[in-house]
C-alpha cells in the first residue's frame, strides 16, 4: 500500500489573494472555507481524494524568510511553455533568481506572496 498527496498547505498573508491566483494558474474551484479563514480550492467535479490534490490556503502572519525547501512545478496543458509564461505572468507570477544558470528548461516564478514554483518546459495532457 502507498500514501497519495491529498492536499499540500500554503500559509499566506492573503488567502483570498493566493487562493484566487492559484486557481486561476490551475483552472481550480473554491471548494470550502473554514473557520479559521482557511480557503480550500481544487479541480471542479472532484474536490478532495480526487486524482489531482486540492491545495488548503491557510492564514499566517509568519513572513518567508528564504528560498522554500519544497515547491509546486506546473506544466501548460493547452499552449506551449511561452504562452504559458505570459499567462502567468499577467496573472500575478514574476520570475526570480534562485542561482539558476540561464540554460534550463523551466522557468522559476513566485506567485503574488514570493512562494518559488516552476514552469516546466513539457506541455501535459489534461486530466
Amino acid at each position: 500500500m502507498a500514501c497519495r498527496i491529498s492536499e499540500l498547505v500554503i500559509d499566506a498573508a492573503d488567502p483570498e489573494l493566493l487562493a484566487e491566483f492559484w486557481s486561476n494558474v490551475l483552472g481550480y474551484v473554491e471548494l470550502s472555507r473554514e473557520e479559521d479563514g482557511s480557503i480550500e480550492i481544487g479541480p471542479p467535479g472532484t474536490g478532495f481524494g480526487g486524482p489531482q490534490p486540492i491545495l488548503v490556503i491557510s492564514p499566517s502572519d509568519d513572513p518567508k524568510t528564504g528560498k522554500l525547501r519544497l515547491h509546486i512545478d506546473v506544466n501548460a496543458t493547452d499552449r506551449d511553455q511561452d504562452a504559458e509564461l505570459e499567462r502567468l505572468l499577467a496573472l500575478g507570477a514574476r520570475p526570480v533568481d534562485i542561482g539558476q544558470t540561464g540554460t534550463e528548461s523551466w522557468h522559476v516564478l513566485a506567485d503574488p506572496e514570493g512562494n518559488e514554483f516552476c514552469l516546466l518546459h513539457a506541455r501535459l495532457q489534461p486530466l
